[in-house]
């Protein structure tokens, strides 16, 4: 851009509300999950198959929804995922069982997989480089409010209504974020391509595959019956979506951009620290309300220390970045973090609050530091006339290990906690906790075992965590490289991302 956007903080503040919509239902359904099994009769298979099919639907089509924003504008993009994404999330106050629910998730993934990469896209279009760091901090900062405020907001809701209303919190957000962005965004797109329908479909049926074979892990393990099968289909989708992309003359996807070290490392970091992160929230939730007795909103307050950490977080990186460039954010950040999940390990069933409270504010502290640095290095390796497509490719890696780390450190928990209940208790209670401490039915001893062998199953969880995250840390350091050591590599590999 050869002149600023002079409203540019303006679609800064929509781009913020657009994502805020995003932030605010992934944290208000956590805080509902306990309630929500009560009430719709949801056993763990359906909690996650609630949270896991937005991620399911929400990987298989960000690469073709970068690309779609890109050819036809993204912010046209946008505001359609906008209006999906209410429309589905009023559609879900009025569920009644868990597959009402799925529905409405998997309207929503469609949704937010329109949303998604257009914020990011949009952002590093409008913004030069040199006022993209305080941009993306801010944009962080809000998505941290949103990480205070709507677990908070959503217990307050829980405790008055019920675990529907939390969905019904997307609805003025989104109502706001549209007007928002009718009114003050410019629309913005690269120059006219030549459709990739094929890349499109292998893209999607690779992804949509990958996540779906990843999440029945835990049921049907890793290479077992159908979920053999599912493996097939993904590998061979990808693989040719690779081989495609390469030969093809109007490719969706620059793979050429996996060729920038900064761009392969930062999404390879933050894929690692996203399996570490998957089942942080999930497995913090039970603990605060099955073995705490924390009523929602105060399971929701608890995650204070998280969020305002991370603000603070973001506030220093924003300003450290530029004195000492990325990789060592990135570093320090992971290893704050890794240093969280190791105190989390020592979590027993009487240690109270106080440990995970300091935990979750080193957390924070960590996240904050470390994943606008990584964000900002890969996100400034893409040329903006391929800003959509190159953001949710990013998107699209992250969420495989979100999805991963869900499925892995929840299978993880299950088995561990069956693992440790009595050898002679019944079936039912061995599921979970929840459902162990519905079935006590007053007996002490049940509800102090059931406690001990959560917290014992939620230590051996943590410790993969810590691990996912160290493993982040050494990739980060090893691969990423800042500007400033190698002044002369940016200008010849942009050249090479644009041509």
């Amino acid at each position: 851009m050869e002149t600023r956007n002079p409203r540019r903080w303006w679609i800064l503040v929509v781009l913020c509300l657009s994502t805020l919509v995003l932030v605010i239902d992934s944290m208000a359904l956590t805080v509902a999950v306990p309630s929500m099994t009560e009430d719709i009769g949801a056993g763990t298979q359906d909690i996650q198959w609630i949270l896991d099919s937005y991620v399911l639907v929400f990987a298989g089509l960000l690469l073709t929804s970068g690309s779609l924003g890109d050819r036809f504008g993204r912010r046209k993009v946008m505001i359609i995922g906008l209006l999906l994404f209410g429309a589905a999330s009023l559609a879900a106050t009025y569920c009644t069982n868990p597959g009402e629910v799925i529905a409405a998730r998997i309207t929503m993934g469609v949704g937010g997989a329109l949303i998604m990469p257009s914020t990011l896209s949009i952002l590093i279009t409008v913004f030069e480089e040199d006022e993209r760091g305080k941009a993306m901090a801010a944009w962080g900062s809000v998505s941290m409010l949103g990480l205070v405020g709507s677990p908070v907001l959503g217990g307050v809701l829980i405790d008055h209504f019920s675990w529907h209303s939390i969905f019904f919190l997307n609805v003025p957000v989104v109502a706001l974020a549209v007007i928002a962005g009718l009114t003050l965004m410019p629309e913005s797109k690269g120059p006219w391509q030549k459709a990739d329908p094929l890349g499109a479909v292998l893209s999607a049926a690779g992804m949509t595959a990958l996540i779906w074979w990843i999440i029945e892990i835990p049921q049907h393990g890793a290479f077992g019956g159908r979920s053999l099968v599912t493996l097939i289909v993904a590998v061979l989708a990808l693989v040719g979506f690779v081989v495609w992309e390469n030969v093809t003359s109007a490719p969706m996807v620059p793979l050429v951009l996996f060729k920038h070290r900064n761009f392969s490392g930062g999404s390879l970091s933050l894929t690692l620290v996203q399996i570490g992160n998957g089942g942080l929230l999930l497995v913090l939730t039970q603990y605060l309300q099955f073995v705490l007795g924390y009523s929602p909103i105060k399971a929701g307050l608890a995650f204070l220390p998280l969020a305002v950490a991370a603000l603070i977080g973001n506030g220093a990186g924003a300003g450290l970045v530029a004195k000492i460039g990325n990789r060592p954010l990135v570093l320090a950040g992971m290893l704050v973090m890794a240093a969280a999940f190791g105190l989390l390990t020592t979590v027993t069933a009487d240690s109270g609050f106080t440990v995970p409270a300091v935990a979750l504010g080193l957390l924070g502290l960590g996240a904050g530091l470390a994943m606008p640095a990584a964000v900002g290095a890969l996100m400034g390796t893409i040329p903006t006339d391929k800003a959509g497509v190159g953001s949710a490719l990013n998107d699209t890696i992250q969420q495989a290990g979100t999805a991963l780390g869900i499925a892995i450190l929840g299978s993880l928990l299950s088995s561990r906690f069956a693992h440790e209940m009595p050898a002679d208790s019944s079936e039912q209670a061995k599921r979970s906790i929840g459902e162990a401490l519905a079935l006590s039915n007053g007996d002490a001893t049940l509800v102090h075992t059931a406690r001990e062998a959560f917290t014992s199953s939620m230590s051996t969880t943590f410790t993969i965590s810590a691990v996912g995250v160290l493993a982040a840390a050494v990739v980060a350091t090893l691969v990423m490289r800042d500007k400033k050591a190698d002044p002369a590599e940016a200008p010849a590999e942009q050249a090479e991302l644009a041509a």
